[in-house]
């Protein structure tokens, strides 16, 4: 069975300030809006890139992102990309083209 590497966050507040605001878009009462907010943009939700270079995460996102060394950006991604995975089956039918792979 696969087994993550344990990577050390190296900067703990920079990451705790941006897990934060991704923590936020994908809160269970917000998931819509930001959904939405992705759609308006025409990215798909899994555009790490894309959604954090046209600020949906929040203004300072981009700042806070470009400001943690590379493994802890690595660990931000990967953050990023479960939560999408994690929302809720109704969100992810309302919104197919988002999650849509074309």
């Amino acid at each position: 069975m696969f087994e993550q590497a344990a990577i050390a966050v190296r900067d703990e507040q920079g990451y705790a300030q941006l897990h934060a605001l991704i923590d936020a878009a994908f809160d269970a009462r917000d998931v819509e809006v930001f959904l939405n907010r992705v759609k308006r943009a025409k990215l798909r939700v899994r555009d790490f890139d894309g959604v954090l270079r046209r600020g949906l995460l929040g203004k300072q996102a981009i700042a806070l992102y470009e400001a943690l060394p590379v493994s802890d950006q690595g660990l931000t991604r990967e953050r990023y990309l479960r939560l999408v995975e994690a929302v809720a089956m109704e969100p992810r039918q309302r919104y197919f083209r988002v999650y849509a792979y074309y």
